[in-house]
């Protein structure tokens, strides 16, 4: 049985076939609901641990349950991204169009790792793996694959969950841990402004949608400023400005904007959606007229105290006080949230930076620092294990 002394020893000796499984993902991404061979991976290693595994939960996703008694669940997304990998390194990706820009593939890789050193425990209670699809892209209806296991079960009988992400900002061997809110909530806006066409030399006879349209950005980008509190986060970004018109003495019918909405506070989340609407009016006392879409995406990421609690102090005493630092809540989004709604839940970064080249997540040049994938995996599999005796305690 791994001790509290070893739990570390023990990730750091998997160490080495950790960065092999990344690097086997990192070669082969597959995009959302399409991660057949990534679960076909994830599946019969589960298997060979000792794992009960149930496949094609959420379409793609994978559980694996291990014990008796009270459970805990770990989480790890699998799906990559549509982006043209150019990292010159010899796992890039195979996949033309695809790659691991996020971590997914060391989340996995981590997972497992915790999982099998869990697997050579006598354990009190239980644990199942969630191995993910489709946390980046929802399907054809829009859902993503955290709804989508939830609704085939995968939260039955789970008292809390754990997760992580890797964070290329943070040094590699360190982990950010923090209590509330960690990530936003993230919606999307689709908008047309409609005007009146006609040629630029006789701009009286048409009703200009730029023109309009530009004013309707610039109140955008005053709900923030004065329609939300200073003391509540929250950002508006416009990032696509269209308009129908392709020439310079043509103008246009109509203007297609399309932006995003981030906070953390869903009494905020609301208020922002009612001034956008109202931002948008400006369209018609100019003289035009608007059609706005709302695309309601992912909650806030919310860490429950107790379970953070017990994470951190895994975390302390596995890695000492001084890798475990407070950081910032972020403004990405993660479906993780919705398992927060259900059950009690928390999420940490694991740190990753490379040293003196910061790689940006959601880029073609991402990569890790591999050094530290032991240590998500330690502070997993001891997370977990603690919180099967803190339920347990209060029974």
């Amino acid at each position: 049985m791994t001790t509290q002394a070893t739990m570390l020893d023990s990730a750091r000796k998997l160490q080495k076939e950790i960065v092999e499984i990344r690097r086997h993902i990192h070669e082969h991404p597959e995009l959302s609901f399409f991660e057949t061979e990534t679960a076909k991976l994830a599946a019969a290693k589960l298997q060979d641990m000792g794992y009960k595994v149930r496949e094609r939960v959420g379409k793609t996703g994978v559980t694996a349950d291990f014990g008796k008694g009270t459970m805990i669940a770990i989480r790890a997304d699998m799906d990559g991204l549509p982006i043209e990998e150019t990292n010159a390194v010899g796992y890039c990706s195979k996949n033309v169009g695809v790659m691991h820009a996020c971590g997914h593939d060391a989340h996995v890789s981590c997972a497992l790792a915790a999982a099998k050193i869990l697997s050579a425990e006598k354990l009190d209670g239980s644990i199942r793996m969630l191995m993910q699809p489709a946390e980046e892209y929802g399907d054809e209806e829009g859902v993503s694959g955290a709804v989508r296991m939830m609704e085939d079960g995968a939260l039955e009988g789970v008292t809390a969950c754990i997760g992580q992400h890797i964070d290329a900002s943070l040094p590699a061997g360190k982990v950010g841990i923090l209590h509330g809110p960690v990530m936003a909530a993230v919606d999307g806006f689709s908008l047309v402004i409609k005007g009146k066409g006609g040629h630029g030399a006789y701009p009286e006879t048409c009703v200009d949608p730029i023109v309009i349209a530009s004013q309707v950005v610039q109140a955008i980008q005053q709900v923030v400023s004065r329609r939300v509190s200073a003391l509540d986060p929250a950002v508006i970004t416009v990032g696509a400005f269209h308009s129908s018109s392709t020439r310079g003495n043509v103008i246009a019918e109509d203007v297609r904007i399309e932006g995003t909405i981030r906070s953390f506070n869903e009494d905020v989340r609301a208020h922002l959606k009612v001034e956008l609407e109202r931002a948008c009016r400006v369209a018609c006392a100019l003289g035009g007229d608007y059609v706005l879409k709302y695309e309601q995406g992912y909650p806030a990421t919310v860490n429950d105290s107790e379970i953070v609690d017990v994470m951190r102090a895994a975390a302390i005493d596995l890695i000492g006080a001084d890798n475990v630092v407070d950081i910032r809540p972020k403004t990405w989004s993660e479906d993780f949230a919705f398992f927060g709604e259900k059950v009690p839940s928390a999420f940490m970064f694991l740190g990753a930076e490379i040293e003196g080249d910061r790689r940006s997540h959601h880029s073609p040049t991402f990569d890790i620092d591999e050094s530290g994938l032991y240590v998500g995996t330690a502070i997993l599999a001891e997370t977990a294990k603690r919180l099967i005796h803190h339920f347990d305690a209060k029974k």
